[in-house]
Parts: C-alpha cells; sequence; structure tokens
C-alpha cells in the first residue's frame, strides 16, 4: 500500500505535468464559477445596495429572507433546478439539464444572496457616515446606490471573494444538475468525489492542489489590489 507521501510525490507530478484531463476539468470549473460570480453580483451588488440604502415598506422581510438564503442546502438548489430544467419542467423544453448553464444556475441561486446580504450590511454601514451629506445635496436614488458601491469597492472585494469561495467549492448542486458527465460536465469538485471514490487518490490529490492554488492566488489578488488602494489613499 502506498504511503501518503507517494501518493502526494505522484500528486504533484500530475499538476507539473499538466495533461489535456486536468486542464479540461479546471478549465470548466472556471468557466463555470466565474460566470456565476459575475452574474450574482449584478444582481446581488444592487440589490444588496439598495436594501442598505433605503427604507421602505417589507424591508426588514426582504432583508430576513436574504439572510436566511445564505444558508441554503446546496442539494435543495440542485433540487430545484433539477425540476425546472427536467423534462417534466416548466423549462424542460430548453435542453440545459446536464450542461454547464444548469450548473452556473444553480451555483448563482447559491451566490446570489451571499453577494447581496454582506454587500447589504457595507452599503448600511456606509450610508449611516454620508446620509446627512447625500440629503443636503439631494443626491437621488440611482446615483446614491452608484456612489455608495464605488466608495466601498474595495470592501466589497470580500463580499465577491466569498462568493467565489461557496462557488468554486459547491459539489451538491452541481452534481445532481450536471451529472458529472466527462468531457461535458466534470468540474474540479464533483471530479475529486468521483476519483476518490474510484480510490484514485492522485488525481484527486492532484485537482485538490490545484483549488487550493486558485484559491490562493485569487486571495493574493485580492489582498493586493486592497493594499494598494489603502497606500494610495494615505499617499
Amino acid at each position: 500500500m502506498d504511503s501518503l507521501f507517494d501518493i502526494l510525490m505522484r500528486a504533484f507530478g500530475l499538476v507539473a505535468a499538466w495533461d489535456g484531463t486536468l486542464s479540461e476539468i479546471v478549465g470548466l470549473s472556471l468557466q463555470v464559477t466565474l460566470t456565476a460570480v459575475a452574474i450574482a453580483c449584478v444582481i446581488g451588488l444592487p440589490l444588496g445596495a439598495a436594501l442598505g440604502a433605503f427604507r421602505f415598506p417589507g424591508r426588514r422581510g426582504a432583508i430576513l429572507i436574504t439572510n436566511v438564503l445564505m444558508g441554503l442546502p446546496p442539494v435543495v438548489v440542485g433540487l430545484v433546478v433539477y425540476l425546472m430544467l427536467s423534462a417534466s419542467g416548466p423549462m424542460g423544453v430548453l435542453g440545459l439539464l446536464y450542461t454547464p448553464t444548469a450548473m452556473i444556475i444553480a451555483q448563482t441561486l447559491l451566490v446570489t444572496p451571499i453577494i447581496a446580504a454582506l454587500s447589504r450590511q457595507v452599503v448600511e454601514d456606509l450610508n449611516a457616515e454620508y446620509a446627512e451629506q447625500f440629503a443636503s445635496l439631494g443626491v437621488g436614488r440611482l446615483q446614491r446606490m452608484g456612489a455608495l458601491l464605488w466608495d466601498a469597492r474595495f470592501s466589497l472585494l470580500t463580499v465577491i471573494l466569498a462568493g467565489f469561495g461557496r462557488a468554486v467549492a459547491e459539489v451538491g448542486a452541481v452534481m445532481i444538475v450536471g451529472g458529472n458527465i466527462n468531457h461535458v460536465t466534470r468540474v474540479m469538485t464533483t471530479a475529486i468525489a468521483l476519483e476518490t471514490s474510484k480510490g484514485d487518490l492522485e488525481l484527486a490529490l492532484a485537482l485538490g492542489l490545484v483549488l487550493l492554488g486558485i484559491a490562493l492566488v485569487v486571495n493574493v489578488i485580492v489582498m493586493t489590489v486592497r493594499g494598494t488602494a489603502v497606500r494610495a489613499a494615505y499617499a
């Protein structure tokens, strides 16, 4: 029986060789995750800004819903999307089940509440500082939202990072709606689960190393951007 060290060395060898299988899986993972996060930002950031900047009937209920949706079980989201896209579902005619598009939809549903809820808190705290200034200048609603989002842009990078982390590590929902089909919908997390169950620990560990590397690179980029902004602000 191979030792953990031997398996780890072979996993590093697979990463260093970077064959077509690894490249295909990693590429699809990034495509699905980045697309889902981008869509979630388009929806979640304005929604969070509106909840944080304005007072309106039903606001407390909307905040409660976004907070609750942050904890959505991924398998439940996967099941709902599956039922919507299945042949007997209302969107079955589109033929999206077991495609990357279905995986993007599932990840978007998981990430959007996270981005909306966290950005709401960031914008609400910032709006408390600027409320009197906005009122004195007669700033409109859209202008206020735009100004708050822009001023909070570096803090919102952390919010987006949280959404990215949730999406890139997702297994349950994408497994249900994507089916983990080789060369079609197999991403890093589903491949790790499959290869581990098959006993191919080298490939599973290699994909895990790549996943950790991506998370590290993204965090370094965000920290660098925020650090540069802080230094520029105090220069």
